[in-house]
């Protein structure tokens, strides 16, 4: 088997195939016959896998992550752990430490954020949570948990299809969510479905529909009266010099200005946050609030300018520190250097632990954050190999979690 069928195996059906072709091509690597990637001193603890939203597999994330010479690597999926034991397998097979975490909504009606716009652009009330640190006897208790968010979610994924069949019937474009939608998931085998599975496939059926970028591009801001960014409607209008990125750009450009005509408020999958903090408590996880803070120009392109936790920015820690939050997680690359350094200083004030990562959810996104060179950073990278420490010693024996101050 040639080198480029090998990485095609990576995103193979089954776990055991995607791990059979990583193990080829290490011991290949080994002997020689394929250049061994440069390791950088690059951490990152924010990648999806097919068991959320991405191009990528648990195994061919891994991959990415040691070819482009990161040190570790955290698996982070919506609503999922179902990718865990293969992403710490992989790492296992090419030695690289690695740390296992979930991402989720949480409900924060009966704090004192309810009402507000948190870090969540969709709806209020609502934050985004991350949980670290997994300890790996703990995973099918999360499983659990997240099963519920799961199967709630679907029901209201089913009713999203709805609404933009009914937006695209004048086009002559529809989506089925069994059809079209649950093929681009793992959800048979506990993975999510988001609102980019959906849109993903509305994108292929617009690129089904409209056969080049000018009459996708001519659909989009003619038609739906979408506005896209200079910089997305250059992506898009070089759809067929890069077709490996096209429907992802074509994807960012609907995230961007199409969900909120199309969605529908999260009610039962979305835990209490009490619920939440409980369950990391108990099983020595790292509770983590992700901050986003107010959008100008989005980084990912599928985000518009908007206001978030800035202007009230003293009342989320001091609701955070009540709650009993472990950490903040926040991406160098999405913020200003103010924005950056404020929360940095609110977190050693408040005895945050600090955790960062780049969210990986694109085929066009870096597995390395460039902004991680600036030596305001360096503590991250630190922290980074001390979430790892956690995870092994709390694997090994649940008590050790207790430093964490839980």
């Amino acid at each position: 088997m040639n080198t480029e069928t090998l990485i095609e195996q990576l995103n193979a059906e089954t776990k055991e195939e995607r791990l059979a072709a990583l193990r080829e091509i290490k011991k290949l690597t080994d002997e020689g016959k394929l250049p061994s990637p440069t390791k950088t001193a690059y951490v990152n603890n924010h990648i999806h896998t097919t068991y959320s939203f991405s191009p990528y597999s648990p195994t061919k994330a891994l991959y990415m992550a040691w070819q482009n010479g990161l040190g570790t690597a955290g698996i982070m999926d919506h609503d999922s752990v179902s990718g865990a034991r293969e992403f710490i397998e992989a790492g296992e097979i090419i030695g690289m430490p690695v740390t296992v975490g979930a991402e989720c909504r949480i409900n924060m009606a009966n704090t004192a954020l309810c009402g507000k716009r948190i870090n969540n652009p969709d709806q209020i009330s609502v934050a985004y949570a991350a949980i670290h640190g997994i300890p790996h006897q703990m995973l099918d208790k999360f499983d659990v948990f997240f099963e519920r968010c799961r199967r709630h979610r679907n029901l209201r994924n089913l009713k999203m299809c709805r609404k933009i069949n009914e937006l695209m019937a004048p086009y002559g474009i529809s989506i089925d969510f069994k059809a079209d939608v649950l093929p681009i998931s793992n959800s048979w085998e506990g993975g999510s479905v988001t609102e980019r599975h959906i849109l993903f496939a509305l994108a292929k059926a617009i690129t089904a529909r409209y056969s080049t970028p000018t009459e996708v591009l001519g659909f989009l801001e003619g038609d739906m009266g979408l506005k896209l960014s200079e910089k997305v409607r250059g992506q898009i209008a070089d759809g067929d010099k890069t077709p490996q990125f096209y429907e992802y750009d074509i994807l960012g450009a609907l995230k961007s200005d199409l969900v909120e005509k199309i969605y529908i408020p999260a009610t039962d999958e979305c835990p209490d946050v009490t619920e939440y903090i409980a369950l990391c408590r108990e099983t020595g996880a790292i509770s983590a609030y992700a901050y986003l803070g107010d959008v100008g120009n989005s980084v990912t392109g599928d985000k518009k300018t908007q206001k978030f936790e800035d202007n009230y920015i003293d009342l989320l820690i001091s609701e955070l520190k009540r709650l009993g939050f472990n950490a903040i997680t926040y991406m160098p690359s999405r913020n200003t250097k103010e924005q950056l350094t404020r929360i940095i200083s609110l977190c050693r004030d408040n005895g945050f632990f600090q955790i960062s990562g780049e969210d990986i959810n694109s085929p066009r996104q870096s597995f390395i954050c460039k902004a991680m060179d600036d030596p305001m950073f360096a503590h991250l990278t630190d922290a980074t190999y001390a979430l790892i420490r956690h995870e092994e010693a709390a694997t090994k024996d649940i008590t050790k979690a207790m430093f964490w101050g839980k």
